[in-house]
């Protein structure tokens, strides 16, 4: 595949594969305004419908140097931003599936997801709770996990897109214990940390003060922690979330695990804002995307930020560029 743009930074021999997302989201919108700037760090591949994302670059210079695979899967005269529709979510899939077939046959070395509806992709058929799972499935990857991330804050997911309810009832020690162990591992390989340093959460406030709100820090998180100890040096826990959290605001952590999903996004939103990035560990290439959803209210209208697809490329090529090394 050979590509027309020639970025001149450290990262200019990757080349990135960004997926248009669902088109009716602001995946199109978010590629077209962060063009100029990601195309100056590294060779970008977008896959989508080149119809789609033409309609944000209207009011822009010409894209001279895009390298755009057009599947040309969305009926034109049907198609509006904002809509959740079978079609789209079968189309954002689509673009997954090229995506795979790209670095099947190294045609890029990591990729970068716009943002998918997950109801759409079940109207469409995909039992799937999103790009993870997808993912995961389709490289039959043995294990996977969420890593989200700003700036020097990073926190893993021990459980990903569940109910509150059955949070504790997914919790296990031998599982946590070896997402822990893929966290440790990635912050070695993917961003070149020595010894890393981690801190698990405890699932109930106060870290359940010693069993008296819960009983799950004892059974399983405490458990776990212990297995680890001699493998990962520095590893504590549980400790209540806030300061857990607050600690590694402050540096004294290299990785926070957090029990469930929003235990991670309400501080990485407060701080991050539309910075944040989503990294999938455990795939054999290196997957990122934005920190948010398609946001359907505002799809077609210029309003969408592009901050965090632009850190979510550059994470992509940082650790891309680690594992080169590594």
């Amino acid at each position: 595949m050979a590509l027309k743009n020639t970025p001149t930074s450290k990262y200019s021999r990757i080349r990135v594969g960004i997926t248009l997302g669902d088109p009716s989201g602001v995946g199109g919108e978010i590629i077209a305004a962060s063009f100029a700037q990601i195309t100056k760090l590294a060779q970008c591949v977008i896959i989508g419908d080149r119809w789609v994302f033409d309609k944000f670059v209207v009011h822009r210079s010409p894209f001279s140097d895009l390298k755009f695979v057009d599947l040309k899967n969305i009926r034109h005269k049907t198609f509006s931003f904002g809509k959740i529709k079978a079609e789209y979510g079968k189309a954002s899939i689509e673009y997954l599936d090229k995506a795979l077939e790209l670095l099947c046959s190294n045609e890029i070395d990591c990729l970068v997801t716009c943002p998918i509806s997950k109801e759409a992709i079940h109207r469409a058929g995909y039992k799937y709770s999103g790009h993870t799972e997808y993912l995961a499935q389709k490289t039959s990857a043995r294990q996977v996990e969420m890593m989200l991330l700003y700036q020097d804050l990073r926190f893993l997911l021990a459980t990903r897109h569940i109910p509150i309810k059955a949070v504790p009832r997914a919790l296990h020690t031998q599982t946590l214990c070896q997402a822990i162990m893929l966290a440790y591992r990635s912050l070695r390989s993917y961003f070149a940390v020595s010894n890393p340093r981690l801190v698990v959460c405890g699932l109930n406030p106060h870290a359940s003060d010693n069993g008296i709100i819960g009983n799950e820090e004892a059974r399983i998180i405490k458990p776990a922690v212990r297995r680890l100890k001699p493998t990962i040096r520095h590893l504590d826990g549980p400790l209540p979330a806030d300061a857990a959290i607050s600690k590694a605001k402050d540096r004294e952590y290299d990785c926070v695990v957090a029990m469930y999903h929003d235990q991670a996004l309400i501080p990485l939103k407060l701080l991050g804002g539309y910075t944040g990035v989503n990294l999938t560990l455990g795939l054999r290439f290196v997957r990122t995307s934005p920190l948010h959803g398609t946001a359907f209210d505002i799809a077609g209208t210029g309003q969408a930020d592009p901050s965090s697809l632009i850190e979510a490329v550059k994470c992509a090529l940082e650790c891309t560029v680690n594992l080169k090394r590594a």
